[in-house]
């Protein structure tokens, strides 16, 4: 299932991270087993985060996804399906087609 992962991270922990030059590998390893869709950095409520659209095959991945991020960065995470349009159109219109 389409899955949009939203991590803020934790101030401290994500900082000492930064300063220890750990983050850059964290990142890398972390998010390269998703195999994600796409990723996106920004501010999350004002701290620093990002957005990760991944294809979650079981909701049993949740906690292992999560959990590098809650220890190493004191993130919080959240994860929420997603839809694309024809999947909103599927869901609107079970007869619905996509445009070839």
């Amino acid at each position: 299932m389409r899955t949009l992962m939203t991590i803020r991270l934790g101030n401290e922990k994500t900082t000492q991270a930064i300063s220890d030059k750990r983050m850059a590998e964290f990142m890398q390893t972390n998010l390269a087993r998703l195999q994600p869709e796409a990723v996106y950095f920004a501010t999350v409520d004002g701290q620093r985060g990002g957005f990760v659209v991944f294809d979650l095959k079981e909701p049993a991945q949740m906690p292992s996804i999560a959990e590098p991020f809650f220890q190493e960065l004191g993130a919080d995470v959240t994860f929420s399906p997603a839809m694309v349009p024809d999947d909103v159109m599927r869901g609107l219109d079970p007869g619905y087609q996509p445009p070839a």
